[in-house]
């Protein structure tokens, strides 16, 4: 049975708190994971959230500073220590390559796993499998900075009325979806297009065209919020979001599922993002991330 839905391992945004890990959040898309951004203590949190290095097929770094990346030293080397069977692809900025290098060799280990390095250096599809493609889009940080996006592809649902209407039954209803036709009926008399799950993961960003792209759309949009609306100023010159800016862009973008994260610890009442949130006009399913959360991904409509 395919499971689709999001580990948060931690929310802090700069440092950590008595109560919010660094970033780290691990997207369980069937039976694969894409372990996001993971800063420091991810290894811990995975742990506490059940979450396997054998889990993992992905590893996407929006950028390279330390609470999105400094957990990836200690990632690796668990990977490596647990002997993961199967390839493992990284993804981050290519600009960043030095700072990959030296998370990924910070100190002596085996190295026992394959782990790909595939940096991220312009817009594009970066890969994926039968049920993804995976995406990147630049966004507005002051270092350079990318968000990423799955897309499901397209299948069709089949409609009973229809298949009904033109006798179609039994051994008949696979063999036209194998085939396409069963004697004069075609599979578009019989079914409409079902449209493909979409997610978006939008770390450190001013808002940009980047962010309205990757978010288009989405079943799920996982994205920063580090302040709220009166320290708009401070998200400004920092390259961050507020929690209106953000739920702004899900209302525009047709969201169904929003979840705010990556809080400054100047904060202490996670409320106040929510009701900023609604008072902005998003009016979809929302949360206010904390760690070790489980959300899963909104079903097919």
């Amino acid at each position: 049975m395919s499971v689709r839905e999001l580990v948060v391992l931690g929310t802090a945004s700069q440092v950590p708190t008595r109560h919010r890990n660094h970033n780290g959040y691990l997207l369980r898309w069937d039976g694969e994971g894409i372990l996001f951004d993971p800063g420091e203590g991810t290894q811990r949190q995975m742990l506490r959230a059940g979450v396997a290095a054998h889990d993992l097929n992905r590893i996407c770094v929006t950028h390279f500073h330390g609470d999105h990346s400094l957990g990836l030293a200690g990632v690796i080397q668990r990977i490596n220590l647990d002997r993961v069977p199967h390839e493992i692809t990284a993804h981050y900025p290519k600009s960043g390559q030095r700072f990959f290098d030296r998370l990924r060799y910070a100190t002596a280990y085996r190295e026992t796993v394959e782990i790909t390095q595939a940096p991220v250096s312009a817009d594009g599809v970066l890969g994926g499998s039968a049920s993804y493609t995976l995406e990147a889009r630049k966004l507005s940080h002051p270092v350079e900075s990318y968000g990423y996006r799955l897309v499901e592809p397209d299948g069709r649902r089949m409609l009973p009325d229809r298949l009904a209407a033109h006798g179609i039954k039994g051994p008949d209803v696979g063999r036209i979806q194998r085939e396409g036709t069963v004697g004069d009926v075609t599979l578009a008399d019989v079914s409409e297009v079902r449209r493909g799950q979409r997610f978006a993961f939008v770390m450190d960003t001013r808002l940009c065209d980047g962010v309205y792209a990757l978010a288009d759309g989405c079943d799920m949009l996982v994205i920063e919020s580090t302040f709220l609306d009166e320290d708009t100023h401070l998200a400004v010159e920092h390259g961050h979001l507020t929690a209106g800016q953000a739920a702004t862009v899900a209302r525009d973008a047709g969201v169904r599922h929003l979840v705010l994260t990556h809080f400054s610890q100047r904060y202490t009442e996670p409320d106040e993002f929510e009701r900023q949130a609604r008072a902005a006009g998003f009016e979809g399913e929302l949360t206010v991330a904390h760690d070790l959360l489980r959300v899963p991904v909104p079903k097919r409509r």
